[in-house]
Order: C-alpha cells, then sequence, then structure tokens
C-alpha cells in the first residue's frame, strides 16, 4: 500500500478515537485572557508537546515568553524536500456570557454533524485536524516534507510576545513556506483558499476640556463639552464618499486590477444574504467598490466604543470633563500599521480646537499581507482540495487580520498557505461555537494530500 493509500486508510480506520481526542483537547480551557487558567494553557501546551513527541516530531519544546508558551518542534530527515513550519494558536476566547450556551463550553457535545465546544472552531479544530494528518503520514515512515512546529498560546490576546520570539529564533524557524492552519473555507461543500488578509491598527482617543466634571446651568454655553468635540472628530473620518480622510491613508493602498477583481468575483456572494447575516437594512461603504471589494481589498476605519459623561438611569445634568473613543483601522498590504498612527495624529492636531487636551494611545497592530496565489506551494493546496472535495477552491480576500502572516511574511521572507476547514457561521468568540465534523475528517485528508504534494 503507498504512503497516500496508507495514511488515507487510517483517517478512515480511526474516526471514533480521533472523535474522543478531539473532545480532550477542546474539554482543557485555555483562556489566555485570565489569569486563573494560566495552568490549563500550560496543560493545553504539554498536551500538544506530547501529541507532537508521539509522531515522530523531534526537538519537542515548550519554549517560556513572558506571557504563555511556544511549543516547537521538527522533523528534517529530508534534505531534498520543503520544510514547512506549520503555525497554530492553542489559546481560545473567554466563553461569556454562559447563559447563552445550550450546552458546556468545554463539553464537546455532538448534536447531528456538528461539536459544540469553545474553541472547536478557533482554532483547536483546525489544530487537531492537521496533527491527525500527521500522525497518519508518521505511521507509514519517513514524513514526506521538514516539518518545524510553532504553537502559540496569545493569539486571543493579539501574539504580545511573538514578535520577539519569531526575531529571536529566526534561523531555527527558516522554512520554505508556512502552513497556517486558522483558515476556514466558503461553506460545507465548497473549499476556499484565502490569499489576502487585512492588518490592524488599535488606538484608544481620549478627550479633555476641563479639569472636573461641571454644572450645566451654570457652564454650559460657555465651554467645550468634549464630547461634541469627539463627536465632530469623528464625523470628519470620512467624506462623503466614504473615504477616510486621515492624510496619507491611501497612499500605499494596492489598486485592484482586473485579474483580481475577477478573482473577487468568483467568490459566491449576496449583498440581501450579507445584510441578513450582518442584521442591517443597508449596506455602507467606499463607493466605486463591491462589498467583497469593501471587506478584503480595501482599507477601513471604525469606532468601536465610545463614552463620556453620565450613562446612569435617570438624568444628571453636568458636562464632562473628558470623553473617549476607541478606533481601529483595517489595513491591506504595504500600509504601515506604525505610520497610521501618525495619519491620525496629524489629522487630530489638525481639527482639534485649541485649549482642548488630548492622548492617542495604540493598543496593538499588525500588518496586512497577500500572497502569491500561483506558487507551486498554492497550486500543492488547490490539488488537494480538489482531490478531496472533488471541486475547485475558490480564493477569497479576508477583511479580518491574522497578524502572524504578514508577520512571517517580513520577518522569515515566506507566504503562508490558510490552510483550514472552519466556517463562517461557526459562531467562533460567541455562544455555541461549532466545528462541522464531517469538514474535520475530510480536513485530515486534505492535509495528507497537500503535504505529499509538496
Amino acid at each position: 500500500m503507498s504512503t497516500l493509500d496508507g495514511a488515507i486508510q487510517f483517517v478512515r480506520d480511526n474516526k471514533d478515537r480521533f472523535l474522543q481526542e478531539y473532545k480532550e483537547l477542546l474539554a482543557i480551557p485555555s483562556i489566555s485572557t485570565l489569569s486563573e487558567h494560566n495552568g490549563d494553557v500550560q496543560r493545553t501546551a504539554q498536551w500538544l508537546a506530547d501529541e507532537l513527541t508521539r509522531h515522530n516530531i523531534e526537538n519537542v519544546e515548550i519554549i517560556p515568553t513572558p506571557g504563555h508558551p511556544v511549543v516547537y518542534g521538527e522533523s528534517l530527515h529530508v534534505p531534498d524536500k520543503p520544510t514547512v513550519l506549520v503555525y497554530g494558536h492553542y489559546d481560545v476566547q473567554p466563553v461569556d456570557p454562559l447563559d447563552e450556551w445550550d450546552s458546556d463550553p468545554f463539553g464537546g457535545e455532538v448534536r447531528g454533524d456538528y461539536i459544540y465546544a469553545r474553541g472547536a472552531s478557533d482554532m483547536k479544530g483546525q489544530l487537531f485536524t492537521h496533527l491527525k494528518a500527521l500522525e497518519a503520514l508518521a505511521r507509514q515512515g519517513t514524513l514526506p516534507v521538514n516539518l518545524k512546529y510553532m504553537l502559540e498560546g496569545e493569539e486571543e490576546i493579539g501574539s504580545p510576545n511573538l514578535a520577539a520570539f519569531v526575531e529571536e529564533n529566526k534561523e531555527r524557524l527558516a522554512c520554505d513556506v508556512v502552513l497556517n492552519c486558522d483558515a476556514g473555507i466558503h461553506a460545507p461543500d465548497t473549499p476556499a483558499i484565502t490569499y489576502s488578509l487585512r492588518g490592524l491598527a488599535y488606538f484608544e482617543l481620549k478627550i479633555q476640556c476641563a479639569k472636573k466634571d461641571l454644572h450645566s446651568g451654570l457652564f454650559g454655553g460657555s465651554v467645550l463639552n468634549p464630547i461634541h468635540v469627539l463627536s465632530e472628530i469623528i464625523a470628519g473620518l470620512h467624506d462623503e464618499n466614504g473615504q477616510v480622510t486621515l492624510p496619507g491613508f491611501y497612499d500605499k493602498v494596492r489598486p485592484l486590477d482586473d485579474e483580481q477583481r475577477e478573482l473577487m468575483k468568483a467568490v459566491p456572494h449576496s449583498d440581501d444574504e450579507w445584510m441578513e447575516m450582518a442584521g442591517t437594512k443597508a449596506l455602507h461603504g467606499e463607493a466605486g467598490y463591491s462589498t467583497p471589494e469593501r471587506v478584503g481589498a480595501r482599507p477601513a476605519l471604525d469606532i468601536n466604543g465610545i463614552w463620556g459623561g453620565f450613562t446612569g438611569e435617570g438624568a444628571k445634568t453636568v458636562l464632562p470633563a473628558r470623553a473617549y473613543a476607541k478606533l481601529s483601522a483595517r489595513l491591506v498590504a504595504d500600509q504601515d500599521p506604525a505610520a497610521i498612527k501618525d495619519q491620525l495624529s496629524t489629522y487630530l492636531q489638525a481639527h482639534i480646537p485649541k485649549g482642548v487636551d488630548w492622548e492617542l494611545h495604540q493598543h496593538s497592530s499588525g500588518p496586512g499581507s497577500t500572497m502569491d496565489h500561483k506558487s507551486s506551494y498554492m497550486q500543492s493546496a488547490i490539488a488537494a482540495h480538489e482531490t478531496v472535495f472533488n471541486k475547485t477552491p475558490i480564493f477569497k480576500r479576508e477583511g479580518g487580520s491574522v497578524p502572524v502572516v504578514g508577520l512571517l511574511q517580513q520577518a522569515l521572507g515566506v507566504d503562508s498557505i490558510m490552510l483550514g476547514f472552519a466556517l463562517p457561521d461557526d459562531g467562533i468568540h460567541g455562544p455555541n461555537e461549532r466545528q462541522y465534523l464531517p469538514n474535520i475528517y475530510r480536513g485530515m485528508e486534505v492535509y495528507i494530500h497537500f503535504l505529499l504534494g509538496l
């Protein structure tokens, strides 16, 4: 029996065992943002380290960082073959609001074709799928390519220590391509490959007009109100065509050529379905672009929160001393997250009235990225999808951010192949997160075909 046939048969013969092991992984509440779960994050790292060791991965380490650890391992026995760096994260989001879950968030309950648990889709399910493909290949003998693993425990809190880890371990992480399992497909029977992701720059703005809150009867009409100032600032961030007004914001934005627009048109899309999914009655955005283009290929600037003054029950006649807003910019490839802060500061300096104090704090940032969708590595991913799903995958540009993709592009000079099997309606980060089980098993076969195809 060939390596391919043996590995595929192994997957098909072990589905019941795999499901039980999947539940074991989901049962560990590795919530990275809550310190009371630090031990659970560490337990998950150990679970993964043990799994890698069982499947012929060597030099496995749980490497400390100032936060949660990185799990590393390698198998480097085929020097004439490509080296693939496998990326994933093993931490998960909190489960609040708990009363909206229909089952235990860490119970892994199976209902129909879905398994429900925090992390079932994002991204323990995707990581587990790859690890079982690894096991299937390891049982056949020498692995078909060289593999390195970098599995982090801080993605859900913005990967604050990953950039430093990558910089300190460039030689150890050197590879030909990255396999990023933190990905999904378009629909249960419609495979897809994401080849472009937006970056992120997240800010908090404070506007202060007085030392303390003031009586609105005594001072109303004679002093600036910070909520008024903030409202005018926010209102001016976009023009009548929906374009962002920060100076230089579009200078590095790559224009969409005809080929890119045709690729985007091939993605099944309905504005009515988009509105239904968003729960809104109208769409809005930059003039001259379709909804998929606005989301996947154009940058955006949004207000994520605004507060100030009295917001309790009843009335309080007060002029607040301070007002606040949180802002995020979604960035496309070549836009520098650091430059956005300078652009926003320049805008604020020009529009905030004299006598008003303000502070701008940047919480997080990450670059956008676009991958070569014609590379040989991408061709292997396409072929693997075609073999298992019997369909050619569609190419997608995603509006969300996976900062590690741009980070590894810049630090290691390699593209990532986004190969995972989450679905858009999996409910990630919310109650009743789920994963479509048939695609867990199909995904294992895709990973097998992909690695052998390389």
